[in-house]
């Protein structure tokens, strides 16, 4: 489909959910999200050289899904001040993984699926984590951790496909940096 950007211009809601709506600009429809400011992806490695991937159920895909720590940017309407994506990043790995980060370095940005939504991912890499607590998620979530040594990642990520659980495609751009930031040949 070919989209004339000048008649672009003007967004027409067609459905709005809790968390998302349904818009069409110009001949092109997407969805984005109505409840947060973007997301973040987290690349964490542990002192051992271990990678953390996190486990759950996606409704959306209706299986397994095996993906790096992620959440939401500003999703939460309690909180009494804007969240910057450090500190999403450093409340979602500890949600997510129980592990706390001493540093978030941020390592890109780009969207999520550019044909069909506006979510813009930044993805970033947690240094100096150290395990703090259980993990799993918040009340929402059945969040389940591996913790998977670096050089084993990508024949763990095979076995997992294997026994039918779907891996996210940010895994192996992840694997890319990681490998790339930890002195990995």
């Amino acid at each position: 489909m070919i989209v004339n950007l000048k008649k672009c211009s003007k967004k027409i809601v067609l459905k709005e959910g809790k968390f998302i709506r349904f818009v069409k600009k110009g001949g092109w429809e997407y969805i984005e999200r109505v409840n947060c400011d973007g997301a973040v992806v987290i690349l964490a490695l542990t002192k051992d050289r271990k990678v953390l991937f996190v486990e759950q159920f996606r409704p959306p895909v209706g299986k397994k899904v095996i993906e790096f720590p992620a959440g939401l940017i500003n999703d939460c309407p309690k909180r009494k001040s804007k969240e910057s994506i450090i500190s999403a990043a450093k409340r979602e790995l500890l949600e997510e993984t129980g592990y706390k980060a001493k540093r978030i370095i941020k390592v890109l940005e780009g969207p999520a699926s550019s044909g069909t939504s506006s979510d813009v991912l930044t993805l970033v890499r947690a240094v100096d984590i150290e395990k703090v607590s259980s993990g799993g998620g918040d009340e929402g979530e059945s969040i389940i951790v591996h913790e998977v040594k670096l050089d084993k990642a990508e024949s763990w990520l095979k076995q997992m496909k294997n026994k039918g659980f779907l891996i996210g495609t940010r895994i192996y751009a992840g694997l890319y940096f990681l490998n790339k930031y930890n002195g990995a040949k």
